[in-house]
């Protein structure tokens, strides 16, 4: 008899996947590569661990595996992203039929993903962009799914998506069609750039009680728990709880976690695609450089004994409400440069994207799951620039200055806050009429003829001067 779905790749991620599924009652093929000495029946054991898994069936050759679905074959690749998706649909082309479908669910770059759908057509085989948050515990619970590509092949992947998907308060997936081309993996892309900033501005917050307050993690932990349950609460913000409580020995084991922070990509390619499509992205640009500035380890330590700048030199006078506002503040200001970025790809690449839908789906399963998102399930419907929503207008008037004194104290008693200070900025450049640009104008016509257009000229026609005479 032959399975309804395939799996291909059984790492983390893909075992997770196909557990989700077997427990809906999904039958399943599952493949993975034969490596002798390395990767030898990697499906057979794994299918042989899990009693869910009894009515599956593994494969290690391709052919066997494709033979196996029924028609129109629905596929989900979980391999790394790159060369190796390109090398296994080079190896499975020659087996597939018409109108069968490819989901990519790794973090494949959009552009990528454009290029295989165009091929995939031209052979009329269905390519899936297909963005899934929420880890190995995501992928096994129930993730969010933000899949991209033809809607046409949407509708035979659909039932089984949807069904191994998180669920929202009101018990639908956390699965949409997102649109056309490369949207579903550039959604992703950016879901995991705000996720960058969210985390750095835990980061920061940690920071500014442990080093700025002199808290200790445990008071932290109670300051952050004393959170939950509020218009502050989401899921990064519980495991935060969870880490600072965290002990090993009678010793707190974030003291023992080495400071340097990795990243897989998203992050930077978050940033190229801002830069490219000119959308001011400053925080998730700050939390990926902050990471990149951790990951000199062995440099800073050199260079806090030769500057020997009494970093951390003196008490913070702020209270907790003061962070408090702070925080949400800078977290709108995220969400707002995040959703900007995805709203000028979707204008760019004429994508036609829902964003209370996008939200909705970002409400559970996913990491940056929160009670701002929900919240903005309701403004989206009214602006994709969410600071100019009143709601928002009103906060940031009462509690720039909270963010502006955060800021402020933190830098003058030496400790970085990268993203923090990206916020206030941006608020402070967004909603001020005027800017230090006029110089960057004159600057550029003086050296390069660049031309700049004058504001008491109602027609803004381009001009130049020589700056020399």
């Amino acid at each position: 008899m032959q399975t309804k779905f395939g799996i291909i790749g059984l790492g983390v991620m893909g075992k997770s996947l196909a557990r989700n599924m077997a427990s809906k009652g999904i039958q399943l093929s599952l493949y993975n590569r034969f490596e002798k000495g390395v990767e030898e029946q990697v499906a057979q054991r794994f299918i042989a661990d899990f009693p869910e898994l009894s009515s599956a069936k593994g494969f290690e050759d391709l052919a066997d595996f494709v033979q196996s679905l029924e028609r129109p074959r629905k596929m989900l690749l979980m391999v790394k992203a790159g060369a190796v998706i390109d090398s296994i649909l080079e190896k499975i082309l020659p087996n597939l039929s018409e109108g069968d479908i490819i989901i990519d669910g790794g973090n494949s770059h959009y552009h990528d993903t454009e290029k295989r759908i165009k091929y995939l057509a031209e052979k009329n085989i269905h390519f899936i962009g297909c963005g899934v948050s929420g880890g190995e515990e995501g992928a096994l619970k129930g993730p969010s799914i933000m899949p991209g590509g033809s809607k046409e092949a949407y509708q035979f992947i659909a039932p089984y998506l949807e069904k191994i998907a998180a669920k929202d308060k009101y018990d639908t997936p956390c699965c949409t069609f997102i649109g056309t081309g490369g949207s579903g993996h550039f959604v992703k892309m950016v879901h995991n750039g705000i996720e960058y900033a969210e985390m750095q501005l835990l980061a920061e917050l940690y920071f500014i009680l442990r080093h700025g307050k002199n808290k200790t993690p445990n008071e932290i932990a109670d300051i952050f728990s004393s959170w939950q349950g509020t218009h502050l609460d989401g899921y990064l913000l519980e495991i935060t709880v969870h880490i600072l409580r965290k002990k090993e020995n009678g010793d707190w084991l974030i003291d023992k976690i080495l400071d340097q922070a990795g990243n897989k990509g998203t992050g930077s390619w978050t940033t190229i695609a801002a830069a490219e499509l000119g959308v001011p992205i400053t925080m998730i640009t700050a939390a990926l450089f902050a990471r990149y500035i951790s990951a000199f380890k062995k440099e800073r330590v050199q260079a806090d004994q030769l500057f020997q700048l009494n970093h951390f030199n003196k008490n913070i006078d702020l209270n907790i409400e003061q962070l408090k506002n702070a925080y949400y503040l800078a977290r709108i200001t995220n969400h707002h440069q995040g959703i900007h970025l995805i709203s000028t790809a979707a204008e760019t690449y004429k994508w036609d994207l829902h964003f209370p839908e996008i939200a909705r789906i970002w409400t559970n399963g996913c990491i940056i799951r929160s009670v701002l998102m929900e919240e903005l399930m309701t403004i989206l419907q009214k602006t994709d620039r969410l600071i100019i929503h009143p709601y928002f207008i009103d906060f940031i008037k009462k509690h720039r200055e909270d963010l502006s004194t955060t800021v402020g104290q933190s830098v003058a008693a030496g400790l970085d806050i990268p993203c923090f200070s990206a916020a206030i900025n941006f608020i402070n450049g967004y909603t001020n009429a005027l800017s230090s640009a006029n110089i960057i104008q004159a600057q550029r016509d003086y050296f390069g003829a660049h031309t700049y257009k004058r504001n008491d000229d109602p027609l803004l026609k381009s001009v130049h001067t020589d700056w020399s005479s």
